[in-house]
C-alpha cells in the first residue's frame, strides 16, 4: 500500500473516529505485542494512547510484579477493573488492556457494547517463547508450559469474543497495522 492511500485511509479513518467517540482497544495474551502496535495506531489516527499496565503502574508507583508480589492478584484485578473502566471512559483514544483485564466480565462488557476491540492473535507457542522467562510478568513466571499452555488456551476462548480477531503469526508490524487500519475502515464505513 502507497504512502498517499495509506495517508488518505488514516485521515478519512480519523474523520470518522470522531464522530464515533469510541475507543479502539486491544486485548490479548501477554506479549501479544498490544502495547507497541496500540502505539503505532495512536501515532497514524493522532490519538492519545494509554497502556492500562502503564497506567496502573503509575497510579501505584510499583511494577506489576511487585504489585503482584506485595499485595496480591486479588488487589491487582481489582485496581485493574477500576483503572480499566475509567480509562473506558474517555473518548476516542487507543487503549491496550492487560492480558487478563478482558476476563473481566465488566470491563468485557463495557468494551463489548461501546467500543471497537481487536484481539491480536498469536500462535501458542510463539506467546510461550515471549512470555516464558520474563520476570515482567508475574504469572508467566510462575507456570510450566503445559500451564501456559491451559492459560492461553483458557483466554483465548474469551479473546474470541473480541470484535475482531487479527492472525499475526504471518504477519510484519506494518501489515498488523494495515490489516487493524483496514478493519476499522470497514466497520466506520458500515456504521
Amino acid at each position: 500500500m502507497d504512502n498517499f492511500k495509506l495517508r488518505h485511509i488514516c485521515v478519512f479513518s480519523i474523520k470518522k473516529f470522531m464522530k464515533s467517540r469510541k475507543n479502539i482497544v486491544f486485548i490479548g495474551m501477554m506479549g501479544s505485542g498490544k502495547t507497541s502496535i496500540g502505539r503505532l495506531i495512536s501515532k497514524k489516527l493522532k490519538l492519545d494512547f494509554f497502556d492500562v499496565d502503564n497506567y496502573i503502574e503509575n497510579k501505584l508507583n510499583l511494577r506489576i510484579a511487585k504489585i503482584f508480589k506485595e499485595k496480591g492478584e486479588k488487589f491487582f484485578r481489582e485496581f485493574e477493573e477500576k483503572s480499566t473502566l475509567e480509562i473506558l471512559k474517555k473518548s476516542n483514544i487507543v487503549i491496550s488492556l492487560g492480558g487478563g483485564a478482558f476476563l473481566n466480565n465488566k470491563v468485557r462488557d463495557e468494551i463489548l457494547i461501546n467500543h471497537i476491540s481487536f484481539w491480536l492473535k498469536w500462535e501458542t507457542d510463539t506467546i510461550i517463547k515471549r512470555i516464558k522467562n520474563s520476570q515482567k510478568r508475574p504469572l508467566a513466571s510462575k507456570l510450566s508450559k503445559e500451564q501456559l499452555m491451559n492459560l492461553i488456551k483458557k483466554r483465548s476462548n474469551i479473546y474470541a469474543k473480541a470484535m475482531y480477531t487479527l492472525n499475526c503469526d504471518d504477519l510484519s508490524k506494518n501489515e498488523i497495522i494495515n490489516e487493524i487500519l483496514k478493519k476499522y475502515e470497514t466497520k466506520k464505513t458500515n456504521n
